[in-house]
């Protein structure tokens, strides 16, 4: 039976979504405003939420209604039946997304929906279900847009992004999405050696490995909210599970390479990839910018460097963006570099001219991914 879904993702990365959602099967795929609306059966739901790289969550919405004011919004929410859902022996919780000028605060907007479900379980069974905020039985979406709002359930739980292998991280992560993301706007196909030569925690590398290994990056994760579900297909969801092992690859297909300064880092890096089972494919090295030296005559270099606002000033980095110019061009001939770039004013200062700048957000933070072709 096809279902409708929806998947929640990052600004600016919905058509990138929309692409991999429709690699994994989903039909009548439709890009919107941080999210993608799909279609596909349950085992799709299964698919994507063990396989997405770069979404955050699927949603499996039940229904939209109008809604205006707190009154409408109980009285839809009491429209439903939510014996098909819930019972009043188990737990839920209610995250709520948007908002319009009389549901403008997030909490309250939750406490109506949790206050009528509860009131109908009380009328049906004289007892109603507890508030669960660490491990509900049923995790429910409320979105509210202007006019109306849109209940879902959630089908992940914890954000995707959180893959389960990353208990250590540097000091200015990237989410384990967004560097899916970046990774698939290049031009690194996973036959091509790829090298960061500022890898902090690791998250390009390992997240590079897990693609190249055909590892599912939700295969670190004890548990999705569906498996709570009254129709959780458990025999479904092992196969689901059993199918990805086995396309797992036991080699990468070409070097994989971490370089930092920072010893910390590198202990962070380390652990991480271990978590993630990566630690005899992923070669992590200590080495100063200025020694750094390609590992193979051609591949892709990914770094995200400090942009000023979050690690230090602008004129103390102005050196490091230059020297990372002036390697790139003096050892790099044959390499395609990319620089994730949040200061235009250090991004000037690696002195070389782009071959395309492609817009993103980190997080709300506006970038450049900048393509750098090495001659």
């Amino acid at each position: 039976m096809m279902n409708q879904y929806f998947a929640t993702v990052a600004r600016g990365l919905e058509e990138l979504a929309a692409q991999e959602l429709t690699e994994l099967g989903a039909k009548k795929v439709t890009p919107t405003f941080t999210g993608v609306e799909f279609q596909g059966d349950q085992k799709l739901l299964y698919q994507v939420n063990l396989w997405s790289r770069i979404i955050f969550r699927v949603l499996v919405p039940i229904m939209k209604f109008p809604c205006q004011n707190s009154e409408e919004l109980y009285e839809g929410v009491q429209e439903i039946n939510w014996d098909h859902y819930l019972s009043p022996e188990e737990t839920l919780a209610v995250h709520c997304t948007g908002k319009n000028e009389q549901l403008n605060h997030s909490h309250f907007s939750a406490l109506q929906v949790k206050n009528a479900i509860a009131d109908q379980q009380r009328d049906h069974f004289g007892q109603r279900s507890n508030v669960d905020v660490e491990s509900p039985d049923l995790i429910i979406n409320l979105h509210i847009e202007t006019t109306h709002a849109i209940l879902s359930l959630d089908s992940t739980g914890d954000s995707l992004h959180r893959r389960g292998y990353r208990p250590a991280m540097g000091t200015a992560p990237l989410k384990e999405t967004f560097a899916s993301a970046l990774l698939a706007m290049t031009d690194w196909e996973t036959d091509l050696p790829l090298l960061d030569p500022m890898c902090g925690s690791g998250t390009f590398p390992i997240e590079a490995g897990l693609k190249a290994l055909k590892i599912a990056p939700g295969s670190f994760r004890k548990t999705f909210a569906f498996e709570k579900w009254s129709d959780f297909n458990r025999e479904l969801w092992e196969q689901v599970k059993t199918e990805a092992r086995q396309q797992e690859l036991s080699t990468l297909p070409a070097g994989i390479y971490g370089r930092d300064r920072a010893w910390e880092m590198l202990e962070q890096a380390q652990v991480n990839v271990e978590n993630a089972g990566l630690d005899n494919h992923i070669n992590f090295t200590r080495m100063e910018l200025s020694q750094l030296e390609p590992p193979s005559d051609q591949g892709i270099i990914i770094c995200n460097p400090p942009y000023g606002k979050r690690l230090g000033e602008v004129k103390e980095l102005g050196h490091l963006y230059k020297e990372l110019g002036d390697i790139f061009k003096q050892r790099f001939k044959g390499w395609i570099a990319y620089v994730l770039s949040g200061n235009k004013e250090l991004t000037k200062k690696i002195g070389l001219r782009t071959s395309k700048r492609i817009p993103v957000y980190n997080g709300s933070l506006p970038c450049t991914l900048l393509r750098y072709e090495l001659f």
